[in-house]
């Protein structure tokens, strides 16, 4: 069963359609597209309880969790305790998305390399942060304390991202996020932000271990030019110029593996995805942010190049240890994915409006239905 009704999931459903294995696909909720793939469990999305007894009835084998909200509240918690094998991290594992603060003080701890940061939980605290931030010195901080990045302490769906271009900006972010509570934080982290180009690596881990996926390069702001609001990602692509399995590996071994140490010392192995949101400067890769579930939209880019068996992955991964001797095949063809979204997306999605001509897609291009019915 896949957990979750956006456009991950109707990807992860397709890419475990395709094993060998040819599993009993169920989905909950899903949409009216991912019902052309799997089978819909109709269950509400935040109701933990129901989901383990729908689990419970239809004897399910594997549940993959699609979305960050189930995974931070304990969904894998409470199918692990009643028997069932899950992918994906437990509620303590996922504070590593759950809380950007808690995801760098984990990056402090590890030593992995990212931009500098700190919390704060007052507007008039955050403008003494980011004219700290601006004090630092060195190249990237030559242009003064702006650009920002204001990031909202908790889950806000990959929205809660306001990079300010200046003092008033600033001002009127810490607003929105401290005073108007707009992503129901009391937090915020104010950081550094970094010049060069976003890559994005998901790694699947076992506790142990951190295999990596094959890159990808993603788009957050909704227009082109990279202008306009941040949003949950407007489109991706795959495989990215320049990083081949061994580069992929080389990052991999920089940045998810001593997360993943971390939290195996702490008590608290990290099994699942583990997404590592880079950004390559001019001195190096950095940590942007880490993200404990496939990542969306790039999952629709990186799952239709993998050979191997995900389910089989998957359900190694969902073990201790069981990724051992792990290797993921990848197609060496191209992937695209472009989102289109309803109007007054992000603030606010028009919904009701009619989708046509899915008879004429081509045959070479895949539909991932996201909240649709």
């Amino acid at each position: 069963m896949v957990i979750g009704g956006g456009g991950r999931e109707h990807a992860i459903c397709r890419a475990l359609a395709r094993s060998p294995q040819r599993p009993e696909l169920l989905c909950a909720p899903g949409n009216a597209g991912i019902a052309g793939d799997a089978r819909i469990v109709e269950t509400p999305l935040d109701d933990a309880r129901a989901l383990l007894e729908a689990c419970l009835a239809e004897r399910v084998d594997l549940v993959v969790v699609g979305p960050e909200a189930p995974l931070v509240d304990g969904l894998v918690d409470l199918l692990e305790a009643n028997g069932i094998p899950a992918f994906g991290p437990t509620a303590a594992a996922a504070q590593l998305e759950g809380s950007k603060r808690f995801a760098k003080e984990a990056m402090a701890q590890a030593g992995v390399p990212t931009a500098a940061w700190e919390a704060v939980t007052t507007p008039a605290d955050g403008l003494a942060a980011i004219d700290r931030l601006g004090s630092l010195g060195g190249a990237a901080r030559t242009r003064g304390p702006y650009p920002v990045v204001l990031k909202a302490d908790g889950l806000a769906a990959g929205k809660g991202v306001v990079i300010a271009a200046d003092e008033a900006e600033a001002r009127a972010a810490l607003d929105m996020l401290l005073v108007d509570h707009r992503f129901d934080t009391t937090s915020v982290v104010v950081e550094e932000c970094l010049d060069g180009v976003e890559l994005s690596l998901l790694a699947l881990c076992d506790g142990v271990r951190a295999i990596p996926m094959a890159p990808a390069r993603d788009f957050k702001r909704i227009f082109d030019g990279d202008r306009g609001p941040n949003t949950g990602g407007m489109g991706s692509f795959s495989p990215v110029d320049g990083f081949d399995a061994g580069r992929a590996q080389a990052l991999a071994d920089e940045f998810h593996q001593p997360i993943l140490d971390l939290m195996a010392r702490r008590g608290t192995p990290f099994r699942g995805v583990l997404y590592a949101g880079l950004m390559l400067t001019a001195d190096g890769p950095r940590l942007l942010e880490l993200n404990v579930r496939f990542g969306d939209p790039e999952t629709q880019a990186v799952l239709p190049r993998l050979r191997t068996d995900l389910l089989d992955l998957l359900s190694r991964a969902a073990r201790p240890g069981g990724l051992e001797d792990a290797v993921l095949d990848w197609s060496p063809d191209h992937a695209v994915t472009v989102v289109l979204a309803s109007a007054g997306y992000p603030d606010a999605p028009r919904s009701g409006d009619q989708i046509d001509g899915l008879d004429a897609v081509a045959a070479d291009v895949e539909v991932n239905h996201a909240g649709v019915r």
